[in-house]
C-alpha cells in the first residue's frame, strides 16, 4: 500500500485523472430521473507533514434529514452556477469562509447518488493551513480535520447492511469509528473511501 502522506499535490492531481466508479446510497434500480445536481469540496491540507481532510458537522435543524451529520462543505447547484465546480467553490466559501482563490483544485471523482435524490460530484482541492475559517453558524456547527492515513486504515471503518423501505435487498452503508467524538458515515464516508481508492492506485 502506498504511503498516502508522501503523495505530492501533483501526484494527487494525476491520480484523479482515473475516475472512481459511481457509488450509491440506495439500490440503483430505485433511482429516479429527477435526481438533482450537487457538488462538494474535499479540502486537503498539511499538518506536520501529513495530509488531513477538512470536514464539517452540520447544524441541527428539525426539517433537515442530514441535520447534525458529518459532511463536506457543498450543496445543490444553483441556476446561477456556471458549473458544478462553481457550486462546490461557492458553497465552500459560504459555509466555511474559504475563498475560491485560496483553493488549488486538483480534480474530482465520480458522482455519488444519495438517498435524498442528489447526484453529488466531489471536487478535491488543497487549501493553505492554518486558515481562518468563518463558519456559517446557521448551517455549520463545527469544522475539523481527520488524518488521511487514519481514514485509509481499514480497521477504522466497517460496512453494515441496511434495508431500504422500497427495496427487498439490503444495501451497504459505511461507518467509521468515532474520531475525536465525530461520526463519519453514509454518503460522506463512501465518497471518502472512493477517493482513497483512487489515491491508492499507483498503476
Amino acid at each position: 500500500m502506498p504511503d498516502l502522506d508522501q503523495l505530492s499535490a501533483e501526484e494527487i492531481r494525476q491520480r484523479l485523472q482515473t475516475q472512481s466508479g459511481t457509488t450509491y446510497d440506495v439500490p440503483p434500480e430505485l433511482l429516479s430521473d429527477s435526481a438533482r445536481e450537487a457538488a462538494v469540496l474535499v479540502p486537503f491540507l498539511r499538518i506536520e507533514d501529513a495530509w488531513h481532510i477538512l470536514y464539517i458537522r452540520r447544524a441541527h435543524h428539525a426539517s433537515d434529514r442530514h441535520s447534525g451529520q458529518v459532511a463536506f462543505a457543498g450543496g445543490k447547484r444553483d441556476d446561477s452556477d456556471d458549473s458544478l465546480l462553481a457550486t462546490a467553490l461557492r458553497e465552500t466559501e459560504e459555509e466555511v469562509g474559504i475563498a475560491a482563490g485560496d483553493i488549488e483544485v486538483l480534480g474530482h471523482i465520480n458522482h455519488h447518488h444519495t438517498i435524498s435524490e442528489f447526484q453529488v460530484r466531489p471536487y478535491v482541492g488543497v487549501i493553505p493551513w492554518p486558515y481562518e475559517l468563518i463558519l456559517d453558524d446557521i448551517e455549520v456547527a463545527r469544522a475539523f480535520t481527520m488524518p488521511l492515513s487514519w481514514l485509509a486504515q481499514e480497521s477504522n471503518y466497517r460496512t453494515e447492511e441496511r434495508q431500504h423501505p422500497d427495496s427487498k435487498r439490503p444495501w451497504p452503508v459505511v461507518y467509521y469509528d468515532l474520531y475525536e467524538g465525530e461520526m463519519l458515515w453514509g454518503a460522506t464516508a463512501r465518497m471518502t473511501l472512493s477517493l482513497i481508492d483512487v489515491l491508492r492506485d499507483d498503476a
